[in-house]
């Protein structure tokens, strides 16, 4: 049995869990969210909390016993708090700034790139940071893996977009050789 599929999902207060035949749909105070289940696994809603069970013993329902459970767990956790991704732009030069809704980003190209609003995802800038934040998890970490795209953290001087607790491996420079015969 999976440790993480087993454990149920308390529902918290203002949030409801439907199922309507294999689609589960959440609602709470910041939107609705639905989700399609595979047939593998069934899921089970008894007042406060939410079960998530599989059919069988296959490899593939057991893979998708734990995974199903984390994302209506995330969904519901989702509707009542957003989810939100911190980026750092690092480098001299570098900014981001909303331009109505969307975000405008000068990382060292010759022209702005423009990032486009996304219906569910909101963006606010603060200094060097840019906050990408949802209902929507999956949809949230897409957005900032494609905002990091537009300039990804370059090795040698650690300069581009990188999420906020990135680490950075740094290369070091060409050394310059000296000695008898250069």
């Amino acid at each position: 049995m999976s440790k993480i599929g087993k454990r149920p999902i308390k529902i918290p207060e203002g949030v409801t869990v439907t199922t309507e035949g294999s689609t589960v749909v959440i609602t709470g105070p910041l939107g609705t969210l639905n989700f399609q289940t595979r047939p593998e696994v069934k899921v089970e809603i008894a007042a406060p909390l939410v079960k998530v069970t599989r059919k069988s013993d296959t490899k593939l329902a057991k893979s998708l016993h734990g995974v199903t459970r984390t994302i209506i767990a995330n969904m519901i956790k989702g509707v009542v708090v957003k989810h939100q991704k911190t980026l750092e732009i690092v480098g001299v030069g570098y900014r981001a700034a909303k331009d109505g809704d969307n975000l405008v980003v000068n990382v060292g190209y010759s022209h702005p790139v423009i990032f486009s609003k996304i219906d569910g995802i909101d963006f606010e800038t603060r200094e060097n940071k840019i906050i990408v934040s949802g209902i929507d998890k999956a949809q949230v970490g897409e957005t900032a893996a494609r905002i990091r795209r537009i300039r990804p953290p370059e090795p040698y001087k650690g300069k581009g977009i990188k999420y906020l607790d990135e680490v950075i491996r740094r290369k070091p420079g060409k050394t310059i050789k000296t000695g008898p015969g250069v």
